[in-house]
Formats: C-alpha cells, sequence, structure tokens
C-alpha cells in the first residue's frame, strides 16, 4: 500500500485492488480565512484524481472542496459514502457530477470487489448533531496486506470494531491540532484567553494520545491541521511566533510530544509525501523536497515560508473577498426573520436549550434572536444578553444570499467575529447556527429530543403513535398527515401503515402506533 499525502486531512491510498482519493482540499475554506499548509496547490491533481475511488467524510470546507472535486476528480470514480441520517453530501457530489454511489453501513465492515480486486472498508459515521454539519467519520481500508485507518478529524467513541473486523492497524491518520474559534474570538480578558489558550492545546494533543493508544498502530500520520492563515488580519493565529497559547501547533510540535511520551513511530508528512508500507512494514518514506528543507518549514523558517506562501495566495484571497456581498445594503432585520423563524418554529429543544435572546451586532445594526418567543426582533433599551456575536455585515449578507445552511461552516470557523458569553458553552445555540434547514433542524431537534424522552406520542384522526418520525426525527406533530390509515411525513414523503406499524417506503422503521 502507498499513502500519499495531498495536504491538510487529504491523502491518495493506492493498493492493489484500486486507488483512494480522500478529502482533497486546495482552495481556501471560511471566508478566505484557512489554507492548506504547507502549500498544496503546486501537486499534480489531474494525476491525484484519476482514482477509482472517492471518500469525502464531511462537508466542512476544508475537507469538500467542490472546485477542486468538479475540475480534478474522475466522475467515474465510486463514491464510499458514509451512513448519514442526513443525504446533503451525496446531493453535494451529486450536483459535481458524481453518479456512482457505495452506501456504507455505519461501523460495518464491507468487502467490496471491484475490477482490480477486493478492498475492505469500513466507514464509522457520526452522526450527533455536535458531529461536523449533521456528521463526520473516519475511514478504513484493508487491502488484504494493510490496514490504514483515516480518522482525520472524527471523534469516534466506540473503537473496538476495528480490532474485531481488521485485527492490527498498521497506519493511523489523525487530527491533533485545532479546528475551531475558541478562544481566539472570544471577548475576555488577556490573560484569561491565554490561560484557555494554553489548556485547550494541551487537551487537543492529550485527546489525540489517547485515540493513538486506543488504535494502537504501528505507524502514526498526524495530519487534518494545521490551517494556515494568510489573510494579514488573521496572520497572528499561526503558530510561527513561540506562543504557548496558540492552539494550532503543527506536525513537528506534536511529534515531539510523541516522542516525549515514548512514542517513536510517528511520520512527518506533508503535500507529495509517500510512504510505502507492506503491512507494519514501512518500505520507504520519500518527500517531495529534501528532508532538511521539510523540516524547516516546520521549524526555523516557518515564518519566512508562510510570508512567502502569503503572497503568492494574494490574488486568490483578493478573489475571495471581491465575491463577498457589499458590506451596504438594506436592513437585515427582515431578511434574519425570514431565515431564522421558521427553523426556530420547528425546533423547540434547541430553543429551549438555548434559552435567552441572542444578540448579533452587524455593523450599524443589531438584531435580536429571540429563542424563547421564536422570533428575530429589534433591541429593547437596556436589554442584557447571556449569548453575543459581532459580524461583519458583509458576512452575514453573503451567507443570506447564497442561503447557506450552516453559519458553522462558513461564518464562525472563519474567525472572523467577535463573541460574548456569560457561562459556559452552548451546543444547542452552534447546533442552531449549523441546522439552518428543514431536514437539518427536524433531525437535530429531534436527536436531543430522544435524548431526554423517547416515549412522546401524539393523538391524531383516531391514531396514536409516536411523535418522533423514525427516519430522521421530524417532529410528526408539524410535518404528519393523516389519510385514511396512511401517515406521511411531508418531510420526506416517507409512509408508515397506522394499523400495524409497517413501514410503506422501506424496510425497517417501524412506527409505534395504535388505533384509538
Amino acid at each position: 500500500m502507498q499513502v500519499t499525502s495531498v495536504g491538510h486531512a487529504g491523502f491518495r491510498i493506492d493498493t492493489r485492488a484500486g486507488s483512494i482519493l480522500c478529502d482533497p482540499w486546495v482552495n481556501p475554506a471560511y471566508f478566505g480565512s484557512w489554507f492548506p499548509f504547507p502549500d498544496n496547490s503546486g501537486l499534480d491533481w489531474a494525476a491525484l484524481g484519476d482514482v477509482d475511488y472517492l471518500y469525502v467524510s464531511h462537508l466542512h470546507k476544508d475537507h469538500f472542496d467542490p472546485d477542486t472535486l468538479r475540475t480534478y476528480v474522475n466522475k467515474d470514480a465510486t463514491v464510499l459514502l458514509p451512513d448519514y441520517p442526513v443525504p446533503d453530501l451525496r446531493r453535494a457530489l451529486e450536483e459535481l457530477g458524481f453518479y456512482r454511489f457505495f452506501e456504507t453501513t455505519d461501523s460495518v465492515r464491507h468487502d467490496i470487489s471491484g475490477p482490480k480486486g477486493e478492498l475492505g472498508v469500513m466507514i464509522i459515521a457520526l452522526r450527533a448533531p455536535a458531529d461536523g454539519p449533521i456528521g463526520d467519520s473516519g475511514l478504513v481500508v484493508d487491502d488484504g496486506e494493510t490496514v490504514a485507518f483515516n480518522m482525520n478529524d472524527a471523534r469516534p467513541v466506540d473503537l473496538d470494531v476495528l480490532a474485531a473486523d481488521f485485527g492490527h492497524i498498521d497506519v493511523h491518520m489523525l487530527q491533533f491540532s485545532g479546528a475551531i474559534w475558541y478562544p481566539m474570538v472570544y471577548d475576555m480578558p488577556a490573560r484569561a484567553k491565554e490561560a484557555f489558550g494554553i489548556q485547550k492545546r494541551q487537551r487537543q494533543m492529550d485527546r489525540c494520545r489517547q485515540y493513538i493508544a486506543q488504535v494502537g498502530a504501528t505507524w502514526v500520520v498526524p495530519s487534518a491541521g494545521p490551517p494556515c492563515f494568510l489573510d494579514t488580519e488573521l496572520r497572528h493565529l499561526n503558530d510561527d511566533h513561540g506562543d504557548p497559547a496558540n492552539i494550532f501547533p503543527d506536525q513537528m510540535v506534536f511529534l515531539d510530544q510523541m516522542r516525549r511520551h515514548g512514542h517513536d513511530r510517528g511520520m512527518l508528512m506533508m503535500p507529495g509525501s509517500t510512504a510505502d508500507l507492506t503491512g507494519s512494514q514501512l518500505n520507504s518514506l520519500t518527500h517531495p523536497l529534501p528532508d532538511a528543507e521539510v523540516e524547516a518549514i516546520f521549524t526555523t523558517g516557518k515564518a519566512d515560508y508562510i510570508a512567502a506562501y502569503a503572497e503568492r495566495m494574494a490574488p486568490v484571497l483578493a478573489a475571495e473577498k471581491a465575491g463577498w456581498a457589499p458590506a451596504e445594503g438594506e436592513p437585515l432585520l427582515e431578511p434574519l426573520r425570514a431565515r431564522f423563524e421558521p427553523i426556530m418554529l420547528q425546533s423547540d429543544q434547541i430553543c429551549d436549550g438555548i434559552g435567552y435572546p441572542v444578540e448579533l451586532r452587524l455593523g450599524r445594526e443589531t438584531v435580536v434572536i429571540d429563542f424563547p418567543k421564536r422570533v428575530v426582533r429589534e433591541p429593547i433599551p437596556d436589554e442584557k444578553f447571556r449569548y453575543g456575536f459581532e459580524i461583519a455585515p458583509e458576512l452575514v449578507r453573503t451567507v443570506l444570499r447564497d442561503a447557506e445552511p450552516d453559519w458553522v461552516n462558513t461564518i464562525f470557523l472563519s474567525t472572523r467575529f467577535t463573541a460574548w458569553r456569560v457561562g459556559g458553552y452552548n451546543e444547542y445555540l452552534y447546533t442552531f447556527f449549523k441546522c439552518l434547514t428543514d431536514e437539518r433542524v427536524a433531525y437535530a431537534d429531534g436527536w436531543f429530543a430522544e435524548a431526554h424522552d423517547d416515549s412522546a406520542s401524539i393523538t391524531m384522526d383516531g391514531y396514536e403513535f409516536q411523535r418522533r418520525c423514525p427516519h430522521l426525527k421530524a417532529d410528526l406533530s408539524k410535518f404528519g398527515v393523516v389519510e385514511g390509515k396512511t401517515l406521511t411525513c411531508n418531510l420526506h414523503g416517507w409512509q408508515w401503515n397506522l394499523e400495524t406499524g409497517r413501514c410503506l417506503t422501506t424496510k425497517g422503521h417501524e412506527l409505534r402506533s395504535r388505533v384509538l
């Protein structure tokens, strides 16, 4: 097996049974804030994209790069599709021209017989609202000789399936660096921000080492980060100036930590590096540059490398910013009301979980998302808030223009905003901002409802049945329609026989129901 880094969380895995391209990302993400580090734009993407299989772990833009997928990746490739409850990833890939899909079952090994041989694969799909934009995943590949586990930035709960279905893992690729906006964007005293940064930097590397210990692979490749910030106003976020509170340490930092904890089989890979393995035997590790130059990119020459990188990418960043909506325009209150209020009316669990009005400062305008009352409104004089955000209006106008379903995957990961809060992190609040479609919010609200109560029932037209749709947990009191003895969930058109509970749309997904 040959494992080639194509940058960030991206790898090309070449086996005797075919080649797999994983998470190819080249173009800047999150309003031009994130670039791959080191630079991977000079790779031969036409050759890298000529593969038998494609795996995209989830829809975060540092994993799902539509321009690269559209331009370079073979559309005849079979997509190894994670088992997600909401079909957004499949739809996005279909829009780019992909049409061959192998639908996996979560955490189940599949032995795929292709024209070049048999390949064992498993995708561990994470499906809680906190996982990516409704989903994140890791891929296991077994070519009969070598087993690779590309965990990227997923956080699996149960890894016992690895040993049960694959035995020993030979090479393990996983995230070690930060991929969040906390604590940098928070309005808090500098000393507190530094303390939280130091704590987060260490905790994320500790978590990575715990995963390494659980998996027990022979070789470990730190990947899926860090991002590189090339915009002048964000350049300070790079870990190139000896800041112990920086949450974006690079591969060399983590490899050193691994060695200090007794693990000396970490591999440094940059875009274009290739590891050739036979089982757990590393036959060779080659880089596109001399070893000393590779090491300098991550150490003594890092600041200069980023400065030169920024100069090369200045036209790319300028083009990105030119595509944003203008900062000035009509007041944002009505567009935000039209966007948010229908979602709030479908999300009792989420709105009640947030529990307070949230302030949005948008340039000269302030808008309040009143979650308890399910309305978007103007602020009341002297009103106080537990949660608030200050966001440049051009960013908000852009996501509204583009009907973006996920502010987390656009505005928040850009770090181009300021936040404040009283008290701890509110998962419900950020879940709301990543679930701005009927499908997403129905699933997420149902997830939270089931976490607290799995027995809620409703009555309708002479029947009593479970409140939450067995498909995507939609609230059937809002989406259910009864005609005769048939229940239809209008979110996706799925149907059930209310006398028997049998799903009329697909196998399984029985409904708990009875005749009154």
